[in-house]
């Protein structure tokens, strides 16, 4: 732990200042450029604390801060790790990038309300980092349920039947499995254990219960939190597609469904424990649910011509990697399990920024809609092309080194029909991916649905598609 006391409440500050923004962009709302400039400026501080803290962490230190004790052993605690520091760095670097694909996708379709856009978008990447920082379970709970709440507006931004309905199934589903499965959770653990419920690094929870105990417990948390979009409660993701492109990129790569993903990791390790649950045997249950996810999200992906969805149940399977992963309870598995969140948060979100890209500059929504469209947007598709690679697990992207781990976790732990279902959804990833870019580029010119003239959108989401493409490259050379 770092002996400074500035230092230890930087992750505090961190978590706070987008929140701090809001003011700011509200009062400039009607100047557009200053409201924009302050969302900017909030983001390059927030990335800045946070890599403040990256020397600490690379000595292999912790960073602590209590923030309120309410009671004896139960406070709202922030504590900086190495895996907090990796999702840190994911999100709040993105948040600048997604960012700036706003300022082109909702100035290029003029859309309304834009000042309430940026204030709850500051909101929902405080509480993202709220959730990364957490030292204890009671303070992830309420900055996942603050995430929640925060995110409702940017779902039914456009306010209209679709949007209010999308909205309703969103927060039905992230609230009642919160309050339904994690809460009494929660509060089970606290009175079992009367400890503080902070994470540690072999958890726990052991010595404190049985193995029955300890298998509804992994249930209701691993349910319980639904951003990490498990069957069956996987609907509210592809029901919020309604929402505007940069709320879609910030749900399904930056904040919202990694938030899910992170905090099922973290509650394995530092409540449970791998060895606890490595001894008890319950991470198979999980690996069979994440497998039925994974394969049958994969199949639905390839029915859907609507773009959005197809990414949106791409991104249901690519989260049940990550929770099969981290059920395998090996080394090599827990490993691809963290940098899955990575490597798939700038690949997806590539893809998000290109599915706007396409439809603000031709109002072209489904993949049957796009054949030639890579002559008319060559930058958007070629994008395009670099985010599927990463997500399929191709040697040319990052997310080759995330799917490499997780199949040596399969190896290393002798589950050979795991292996299998990771090879063929790579296959069906490749399926519902591919034929886009193929017929994008190589079409019959009597096919083309475009004309050869090139029209890209906005700059600003071109520039900010190419950044995030190019991140997907540049993940390829990190390698734990």
């Amino acid at each position: 732990m770092t002996p400074t006391t500035l230092t230890s409440f930087t992750p505090v500050l961190a978590s706070l200042v987008s929140l701090l923004a809001v003011l700011p962009i509200v009062y400039f709302g009607r100047k557009p450029n200053l409201r924009e400039g302050f969302t900017f400026l909030a983001g390059f501080i927030k990335l800045g604390l946070v890599l403040s803290m990256l020397p600490i962490i690379l000595a292999g230190n912790t960073i602590e801060y209590t923030l309120w004790e309410i009671v004896p052993n139960l406070s709202i605690a922030f504590r900086v790790d190495s895996f907090g520091m990796i999702f840190a760095l994911v999100a709040s670097s993105l948040w600048i990038v997604t960012s700036l694909y706003s300022v082109g996708y909702m100035r290029g379709l003029k859309e309304h309300s834009q000042t309430r856009f940026y204030s709850f978008f500051a909101i929902s990447l405080s509480a993202t980092i709220g959730v990364a920082f957490s030292a204890n379970l009671l303070t992830l709970y309420l900055f996942y349920e603050m995430l929640s709440l925060a995110t409702y507006p940017l779902v039914t931004h456009h306010q209209d039947k679709e949007a209010r309905t999308g909205g309703r199934t969103y927060l039905t589903y992230l609230l009642s499995t919160s309050i339904g499965f994690v809460l009494p959770a929660l509060i089970f653990i606290f009175l079992k254990t009367g400890s503080s419920m902070d994470f540690t690094s072999g958890g726990f929870l052991s010595g404190h219960i049985g193995a029955s105990e300890a298998l509804v417990l992994l249930l209701l948390f691993t349910f319980g939190f639904a951003k990490a979009g498990l069957m069956p409660f996987h609907s509210w993701l592809p029901g919020a597609m309604v929402a505007p492109t940069p709320v879609s990129a910030l749900l399904h790569a930056v904040a919202v469904v990694k938030v899910g993903a992170f905090c099922i990791i973290r509650v394995y390790t530092g409540v449970f424990g791998i060895d606890f649950l490595s001894n008890l045997d319950l991470g198979t249950m999980i690996t069979w649910i994440a497998a039925f996810t994974i394969i049958t999200s994969s199949l639905i992906a390839l029915t859907q011509d609507n773009l959005k969805r197809r990414l949106a149940f791409s991104t249901v399977g690519q989260l049940a990697y990550i929770i099969l992963g981290v059920a395998l309870l090996t080394p090599y598995g827990l490993t691809g399990s963290m940098m899955h969140i990575a490597m798939h948060a700038f690949g997806k979100i590539t893809l998000f920024f290109c599915a706007g890209a396409i439809f603000q500059a031709t109002g072209k929504k489904y993949i049957s809609e796009m054949v030639g469209i890579g002559k008319r947007m060559p930058i958007t598709m070629i994008a395009f092309f670099i985010g599927s690679m990463s997500v399929v697990g191709l040697p040319f992207a990052g997310g080759f080194w995330s799917k490499f781990y997780l199949l040596w976790g399969t190896v290393s732990d002798g589950q050979h029909f795991m292996l299998i279902v990771l090879l063929i959804s790579s296959l069906l990833n490749a399926a519902y991916f591919f034929p886009i870019v193929f017929k994008a580029f190589f079409c019959k010119p009597e096919e083309s649905l475009f004309e050869n003239k090139i029209q890209e959108a906005h700059p600003c989401a071109v520039i900010a598609l190419s950044l995030t493409a190019l991140g997907s490259i540049f993940l390829l050379s990190i390698r734990i």
